[in-house]
């Protein structure tokens, strides 16, 4: 069975369990997913399969050529399979292959938030608001040393370029499937924004 499926993030609802509790969910749009390639231990050295998501407006031929004829899709990934022999190139996988309950690993790329400073990107105090400070409240401080180190160590937490990264959060509960709507309910929330790809894993913890 293959281990994964490609979707889009719809947005975030809720739902009502049977105790009348409230439940936040993101809703998934996975699906339908085109196997267009499936590597073997022997030719490619593991074994895994390439799925397709997605109509593409604009395609190179290579990325035609990839695709075997199969459709022209925007999104290309590589997921893990339990058993090769059992899949073939054309096989549609759909969230049917995910059952109510089943824990999952959400990947995604978080919003980008721009230039941030470090009390917004890192959650810095900043400096004192009075005695004469008149400019230090949301500034870093002393960022080094004197002569040892002489130098700023790497991974300093500094003003930069906030979001826009690569994020998985591991055990989502899937707490409902729709398969005429191709959708997943999925407990909690996913990062990136609306109509972000999302790339769902079968957890395997």
């Amino acid at each position: 069975m293959i281990q994964g499926i490609i979707g889009k993030k719809i947005g975030m609802t809720q739902i009502f369990q049977e105790d009348g509790k409230a439940q936040p969910v993101t809703l998934v749009e996975a699906g339908p997913c085109v196997v267009v390639q499936v590597k073997t231990e022997k030719q490619d050295g593991y074994e895994a399969v390439q799925l397709g998501y997605g109509k593409a407006k604009h395609i190179t031929s290579a990325v035609k050529g990839q695709c075997r004829g199969f459709g022209e899709f925007k999104v290309l990934r590589e997921v893990d399979v339990d058993d090769i022999a059992a899949v073939n190139v054309g096989d549609q996988i759909t969230v049917s292959d995910f059952k109510d309950g089943e824990k999952i690993d959400a990947s995604g790329v978080s919003r980008g938030r721009g230039f941030a400073g470090v009390v917004k990107r890192w959650h810095f105090a900043g400096g004192p608001k009075t005695h004469g400070q008149s400019d230090r409240h949301r500034a870093p401080g002393s960022i080094s040393s004197t002569t040892t180190p002489g130098r700023i160590y790497k991974g300093k937490r500094m003003a930069g370029h906030m979001g826009n990264d690569a994020v998985t959060i591991r055990n989502l509960v899937v707490l409902k499937t729709d398969a005429e709507k191709n959708l997943l309910m999925v407990k909690g929330a996913i990062p990136g924004g609306k109509n972000t790809i999302i790339l769902i894993k079968k957890t395997g913890k």
